[in-house]
């Protein structure tokens, strides 16, 4: 349907006495709207109702009375009329023979595109349900991307769900209401919809646990008399000193919810009295200044508690939520928590990005929580980029969702809020991803310190970068945040692939030498068919699998060079006795595809030897190994290897060392290695009587003259007995 067309005539305007009572409310809590736009709603009610005709929710009730009661959720958040007319239409794609193009040509470009990304991916095929769930959830992310209202509708969507989830079984009801805590309550208070939010988490704890949930409303509702009538001295103490400063101020005591005294009971280890044995008060005040002034009025009146004062409002959150955060010193010996914010930052805080709702493309600068919402969801979408799977994004985002803020500087005064127990690598990719591929270390505060110390809110982080530097595999230990995770795996896959490559291309040009050929010598319609015959993309992609062992170099080198005749007796001597000069040579940094077998240690230096495996690429091992008697029985997955003239970093090896067994004498032998220059992994008694014991020290070493070093010293010591290398 094209927007010249005549609309059809589901979409005409149905008379006042034809509209049911659940529009007349939509229309009643949209009254905000002019009234050509609430003419709109009405219309996409009707094409919304013709499109669901005949399908109704597990209660029996017709199904568009869900999207209708969605966008009157919407509405109460006074969003624009857009938002609501893709609200009423939200499942008509995904459920109807609706189709975007005419929902495009009856409402417009922006709804269709809006419904569009509401949509879940019902039609692609997919492992499991969780899975199918992830990349939905991943897709409305990407859709965020391009427009915020995406996220409000699926919040109102998933609100009136949880408010109707009687209609469902027990087990949906479990699975529903545990998604609903796990992702969409935190994505409502990432975005600062705090009303949203407390209401998911409600909905959500009484669909879980129904008992505890009905236990903790009751004890809420039966407040002792005494507490009620101490909230109430309370109140009017700050009400009078308040109204003699000639504040103009709102003063609400807070009533905790269910889950919020759930939660806080659960995480930190409180009885339910003691969580409750606390008041709270939210006051309102017109400007920032009075807020300050607020301040030091409360706490002329009770004493604040030291060090439990927080200032969002210089500092906000990462949501955008600004208030003056204290604790003071009640007259029943009972904390009082007290927000003190302007009637802005108020709407803000129970709104988050719905408050002052700006237009995509209207000339009013959006609202800070807006902003920063649209910085975390840019974050997101470069973490997913890199992403393998939709299960470990998912995983990544609820990282970030669950944040427990630190504020941090950086040299330029610039402020950013990362996770609690973040380091200063999670620092530096959250500048950007380059420095922190590049970090090798980090200045806190102007002292310098390693890239896995833990940082506070208030500090102010440097980052030191050398282009030579590159992601470690021990970095996904200490970091934190999803974008730190996501970028590391991405580049350690990237290298690994790298070193895959060169390494296979050196293994297959070494097979093709033995039949008198090189890949350079290949004829390119042969190359390009055995490709094609084994699904590979590209020639990177065979030498990566060779290097992995996934794939025989001699074998494909046959197939390659003599079009599939059989391994000849030349080759198969070639490949058990290599000549000199043939050898492959390592520096041990090759990522994935070398690794050094447990069995024998090999280190720089050593005669060695490579077993190549299926999955793990070469595994090595010394030539006086006892394990290598057993692997050349098999001389197709021999690999002549040594070491290369230039090897960097530290290798395992194992010394046993026996010692006099008397106080002290471990130290000796430690001081000895560090001395020696050589870290110390793991120790271990292996024999111990009255005077002698044996002791298994795991060290590192950069070479055999290393290794040597460490043995004199430790040979030195008067304690010693003697020192070998396991």
């Amino acid at each position: 349907m094209t927007p010249a067309e005549p609309a059809p005539a589901h979409t005409l305007v149905p008379d006042d006495d034809a509209v049911p009572d659940y529009v007349r409310e939509l229309e009643r809590v949209a009254s905000y709207l002019p009234e050509d736009q609430r003419a709109l709603l009405r219309r996409a009610w009707a094409v919304g109702a013709a499109a669901h005709a005949g399908q109704t929710r597990r209660s029996g009730e017709p199904y568009i009375t869900h999207p209708v009661a969605a966008a009157t959720v919407l509405a109460e958040q006074r969003v624009d009329v857009e938002t609501l007319v893709a609200a009423i239409l939200h499942d008509t794609i995904e459920d109807t023979p609706l189709t975007r193009e005419s929902l495009a040509g009856e409402f417009g470009e922006t709804v269709a595109e809006l419904v569009e990304g509401v949509t879940k991916l019902d039609k692609l095929q997919f492992e499991d349900r969780q899975e199918a769930a992830a990349e939905s959830f991943r897709k409305m992310l990407l859709a965020m991307a391009r427009d915020l209202r995406v996220i409000l509708i699926k919040l109102a969507d998933r609100l009136h769900n949880m408010r109707t989830l009687g209609a469902q079984s027990t087990e949906a009801r479990s699975r529903i209401a545990r998604e609903t805590l796990e992702i969409y309550a935190p994505i409502a208070q990432r975005l600062g919809m705090n009303l949203i939010k407390a209401e998911l988490q409600d909905l959500g704890f009484r669909a879980l646990h129904p008992w505890r949930h009905a236990v903790m409303e009751k004890r809420i509702r039966t407040q002792p008399l005494l507490r009620r009538e101490a909230l109430a001295r309370i109140e009017a103490q700050l009400a009078q000193r308040l109204t003699k400063e000639g504040l103009q101020y709102r003063l609400v005591s807070r009533v905790k919810s269910p889950w919020s005294i759930y939660d806080k009971m659960r995480a930190e280890g409180k009885t339910f009295d003691q969580v409750m044995d606390v008041f709270g008060f939210r006051m309102v005040v017109t400007s920032v200044p009075a807020c300050y002034h607020a301040l030091g009025v409360v706490h002329s009146v009770f004493k604040p508690l030291d060090g439990r004062f927080r200032d969002f409002i210089a500092i906000p959150k990462a949501n955008g939520y600004q208030s003056l955060h204290t604790v003071l010193f009640g007259p029943y010996g009972s904390p009082i928590e007290v927000q003190i914010r302007t009637e802005e930052m108020d709407l803000i805080a129970e709104r988050g990005i719905a408050a002052h709702w700006t237009y995509k493309h209207g000339g009013t600068k959006p609202s800070s929580a807006q902003a920063r919402a649209h910085s975390w969801i840019a974050d997101l979408l470069e973490s997913q980029r890199a992403t393998g799977s939709s299960l470990e994004f998912l995983d990544n985002v609820k990282v970030d969702l669950f944040p427990d803020e630190v504020y941090l500087f950086t040299p330029k005064g610039a402020i950013l809020a990362l996770p609690r127990n973040s380091t200063a690598l999670d620092f530096a990719y959250a500048v950007h991803t380059d420095v922190g591929n590049n970090a090798v270390a980090a200045r806190v505060d102007k002292k310098l310190v390693p890239l896995r110390t833990k940082l506070a809110s208030g500090q102010k982080v440097e980052i030191i970068t050398a282009k030579s530097s590159l992601p470690k595999p021990q970095w996904l230990e200490f970091v934190v945040t999803g974008k730190a995770r996501t970028a590391i795996r991405h580049q350690l896959k990237h290298l690994e692939h790298e070193d895959a490559v060169q390494l296979g291309h050196r293994m297959i040009d070494r097979a093709l030498e033995n039949l008198g050929t090189s890949l350079d010598r290949l004829p390119p319609k042969r190359l390009d068919a055995y490709l094609a015959e084994f699904r590979y993309p590209r020639l990177e992609a065979l030498l990566a699998d060779i290097a992995l062992g996934n794939r025989m170099p001699a074998q494909v080198a046959q197939a390659l060079a003599r079009s599939g005749e059989a391994t000849t007796p030349d080759l198969l001597d070639a490949l058990r006795v290599p000549r000199e000069g043939e050898r492959i040579l390592i520096t041990g940094n090759e990522r994935g595809v070398i690794t050094f077998a447990n069995c024998c240690m090999p280190i720089p230096g050593d005669e060695i030897m490579g077993y190549h495996t299926a999955g793990r690429g070469i595994v090595v091992h010394r030539m006086d190994c006892p394990n290598v008697a057993e692997y050349r029985k098999s001389p197709e997955r021999w690999v002549a290897i040594g070491w290369d003239r230039e090897v960097t970093g530290d290798f395992h090896v194992a010394l046993r060392i026996e010692v006099d067994n008397s106080p002290g004498v471990l130290a000796q032998v430690a001081a000895a290695i560090a001395q020696a220059e050589s870290n110390i992994d793991g120790v271990e008694y292996l024999e111990r009587d009255n005077n002698v014991a044996v002791i298994r020290f795991s060290i590192e070493v950069s070479d055999r003259k290393h290794l040597a070093e460490v043995i004199r010293r430790t040979r030195r010591l008067g304690v010693v007995h003697g020192v070998q290398r396991v």
